[in-house]
């Protein structure tokens, strides 16, 4: 079975999405977003900073993973190196519903797109290993034609 590597194509696709919203994310919270910021109350404040370092983190675990998975499609790393714990997609910190209700509009967006983000590729990268344990995913396509030949 050739081992499952994640189309360069859509690696490229979400890189550019994720160095996208890190941009954004860095331009709102260290400027754009201050004087929202200065209008919170001072907890929310300090719950807005930790969000802000939350998106951070959520984004650079996702950069990371898909630089490692470009290696892997240009065999610059091995599948198996690539495994590894260090270099898997690791934990996403969590963001509590009452303090993102708390948020400016803008915020709120930023850190819902950068979970957003974080559970696509936590989603691939699932499914990377999901592939190594049952074989290939079966084709919703192949499914198709099958149930079709059968009804005829």
């Amino acid at each position: 079975m050739p081992a499952p590597v994640i189309h360069p194509r859509l690696v490229s696709q979400l890189y550019t999405e994720a160095m996208l919203l890190a941009d954004e994310a860095r331009g709102y919270f260290d400027e754009g977003g201050r004087a929202e910021r200065e209008a919170l109350e001072p907890m929310a404040r300090v719950a807005f900073s930790c969000e802000s370092l939350k998106v951070t983190t959520r984004l650079m675990h996702v950069i990371a993973w898909l630089l490692t998975q470009r290696a892997v499609a240009a065999g610059e790393l091995a599948l198996a190196d690539a495994r590894a714990p260090s270099r898997r997609l690791g934990a996403a910190p969590y963001s509590d519903a009452s303090a993102l209700a708390a948020m400016p509009p803008r915020a709120r967006a930023l850190i819902d797109g950068s979970i957003a983000l974080f559970r696509r590729t936590a989603r691939l990268d699932a499914t990377l290993d999901a592939s190594l344990d049952d074989g290939p995913a079966p084709s919703p396509a192949r499914d198709m034609i099958e149930r079709l030949r059968g009804a005829f």
